[in-house]
């Protein structure tokens, strides 16, 4: 079989693999669902469904721009400090008393994208150009974030107008869920970049093989940068759904919500090795976390349970996404055997 062919017959085996991951994901969202609906029927009511969405959006986001640093074979753990920083900063610019106003919160919206662009501009930094470890340097810009959000706001909270335009904009628009729209749109431009822009190409290949990549001519820092300038930026965005979603935004805070980004990533299907990465899985594995947590929520309080459902939701994720990174192991070490040349 001709090198083109096998290359052929390795896209096609790998978009397969791909598209039965995201069909098994989505058939575990439909399976969940109804367990959850049979528990306590008031889990699919239009209420708990905008709920759902609501909470989706701003980690769906995190989980669409921390796609493109995973499939480099990196990671960003700032993306949950550096959304809540980028509200906090951003309201305590624009607002006065620790309150933005509603006629001044739009304000807000190209500030939360300048800053989170920032800390990603400084990760790549950081990472391609000064050569640190991602794990190292982005836990680094985590507690900077943190700390400087702290510092900045100087008040424990931000408060964001509720029930105002920039709410129906970005979150509940009279009890549509506003917030899947933008997804959805984030969504087309993150999978237009991956795999029909030159950008999205390189950082795959990367992700394959930074050496061979750079040895081709290919600037690898530049655009190893560029993933982690665009994780960055969509922390960014995130946070202007987390401002119209939740409007008390406490400074400080935002550890742990990588975390579900991440973890909705490697459920989705892109590689934890990198070389690999499913837009549209980073979406659906986002939507069955948030899932399971609602579900949970509403199952216990079904069954008087006195058990705190964000536990068990650790423990359910916990498990997932080990599984998730497992199957992603072996589905390489079958891929490289698969590739040594066969003895004559």
């Amino acid at each position: 079989m001709s090198n083109i062919a096998k290359e052929l017959t390795g896209r096609a085996r790998s978009l397969f693999e791909k598209g039965a991951q995201n069909v098994i994901i989505i058939m575990a969202l439909v399976v969940l669902s109804g367990v959850f609906f049979a528990i306590n029927p008031s889990f699919l009511d239009g209420y708990n469904v905008v709920s759902i969405i609501q909470s989706l959006a701003p980690y769906a986001i995190m989980a669409l721009g921390v796609t493109f640093v995973i499939a480099t074979g990196g990671i960003d753990l700032s993306i949950g400090t550096v959304c809540i920083a980028s509200a906090v900063i951003a309201g305590k610019l624009v607002g006065s008393d620790a309150r933005v106003d509603a006629s001044s919160v739009w304000y807000c919206v190209p500030i939360m994208m300048l800053i989170g662009t920032l800390f990603g501009f400084l990760n790549g930094l950081l990472v391609a150009r000064a050569k640190l470890p991602p794990f190292i340097a982005t836990l680094g810009t985590m507690l900077l974030a943190r700390g400087i959000s702290a510092i900045f706001a100087n008040v424990p909270n931000i408060f964001y107008p509720s029930l105002s335009s920039f709410n129906g904009v970005f979150s509940n628009a009279d009890g549509f869920p506003a917030g899947v729209l933008w997804v959805a749109g984030f969504a087309v431009i993150c999978a237009y970049l991956m795999y029909k822009n030159r950008a999205g190409r390189y950082i795959l290949a990367i992700g394959s093989n930074e050496e061979a990549t750079r040895l081709s001519g290919i600037d690898t820092a530049k655009y190893k940068m560029m993933a982690y300038i665009i994780s960055g930026l969509g922390a960014g965005i995130a946070a202007i759904f987390w401002a119209a979603s939740f409007p008390t935004v406490a400074a400080a805070t935002g550890n742990g919500m990588e975390l579900d980004a991440i973890a909705g990533v490697y459920i989705g299907g892109t590689s934890a090795a990198g070389g690999v990465a499913s837009v549209f899985g980073s979406v659906v594995g986002s939507l069955l976390l948030v899932v399971i947590r609602s579900g949970l929520n509403m199952a216990l309080a079904r069954f008087n349970l006195n058990v705190n459902a964000t536990y068990v939701t650790y423990v359910l994720t916990g498990i997932i996404v080990v599984a998730a990174v497992l199957i992603d192991v072996l589905k390489n070490k079958r891929i490289k055997r698969g590739k040594k040349p066969q003895r004559k």
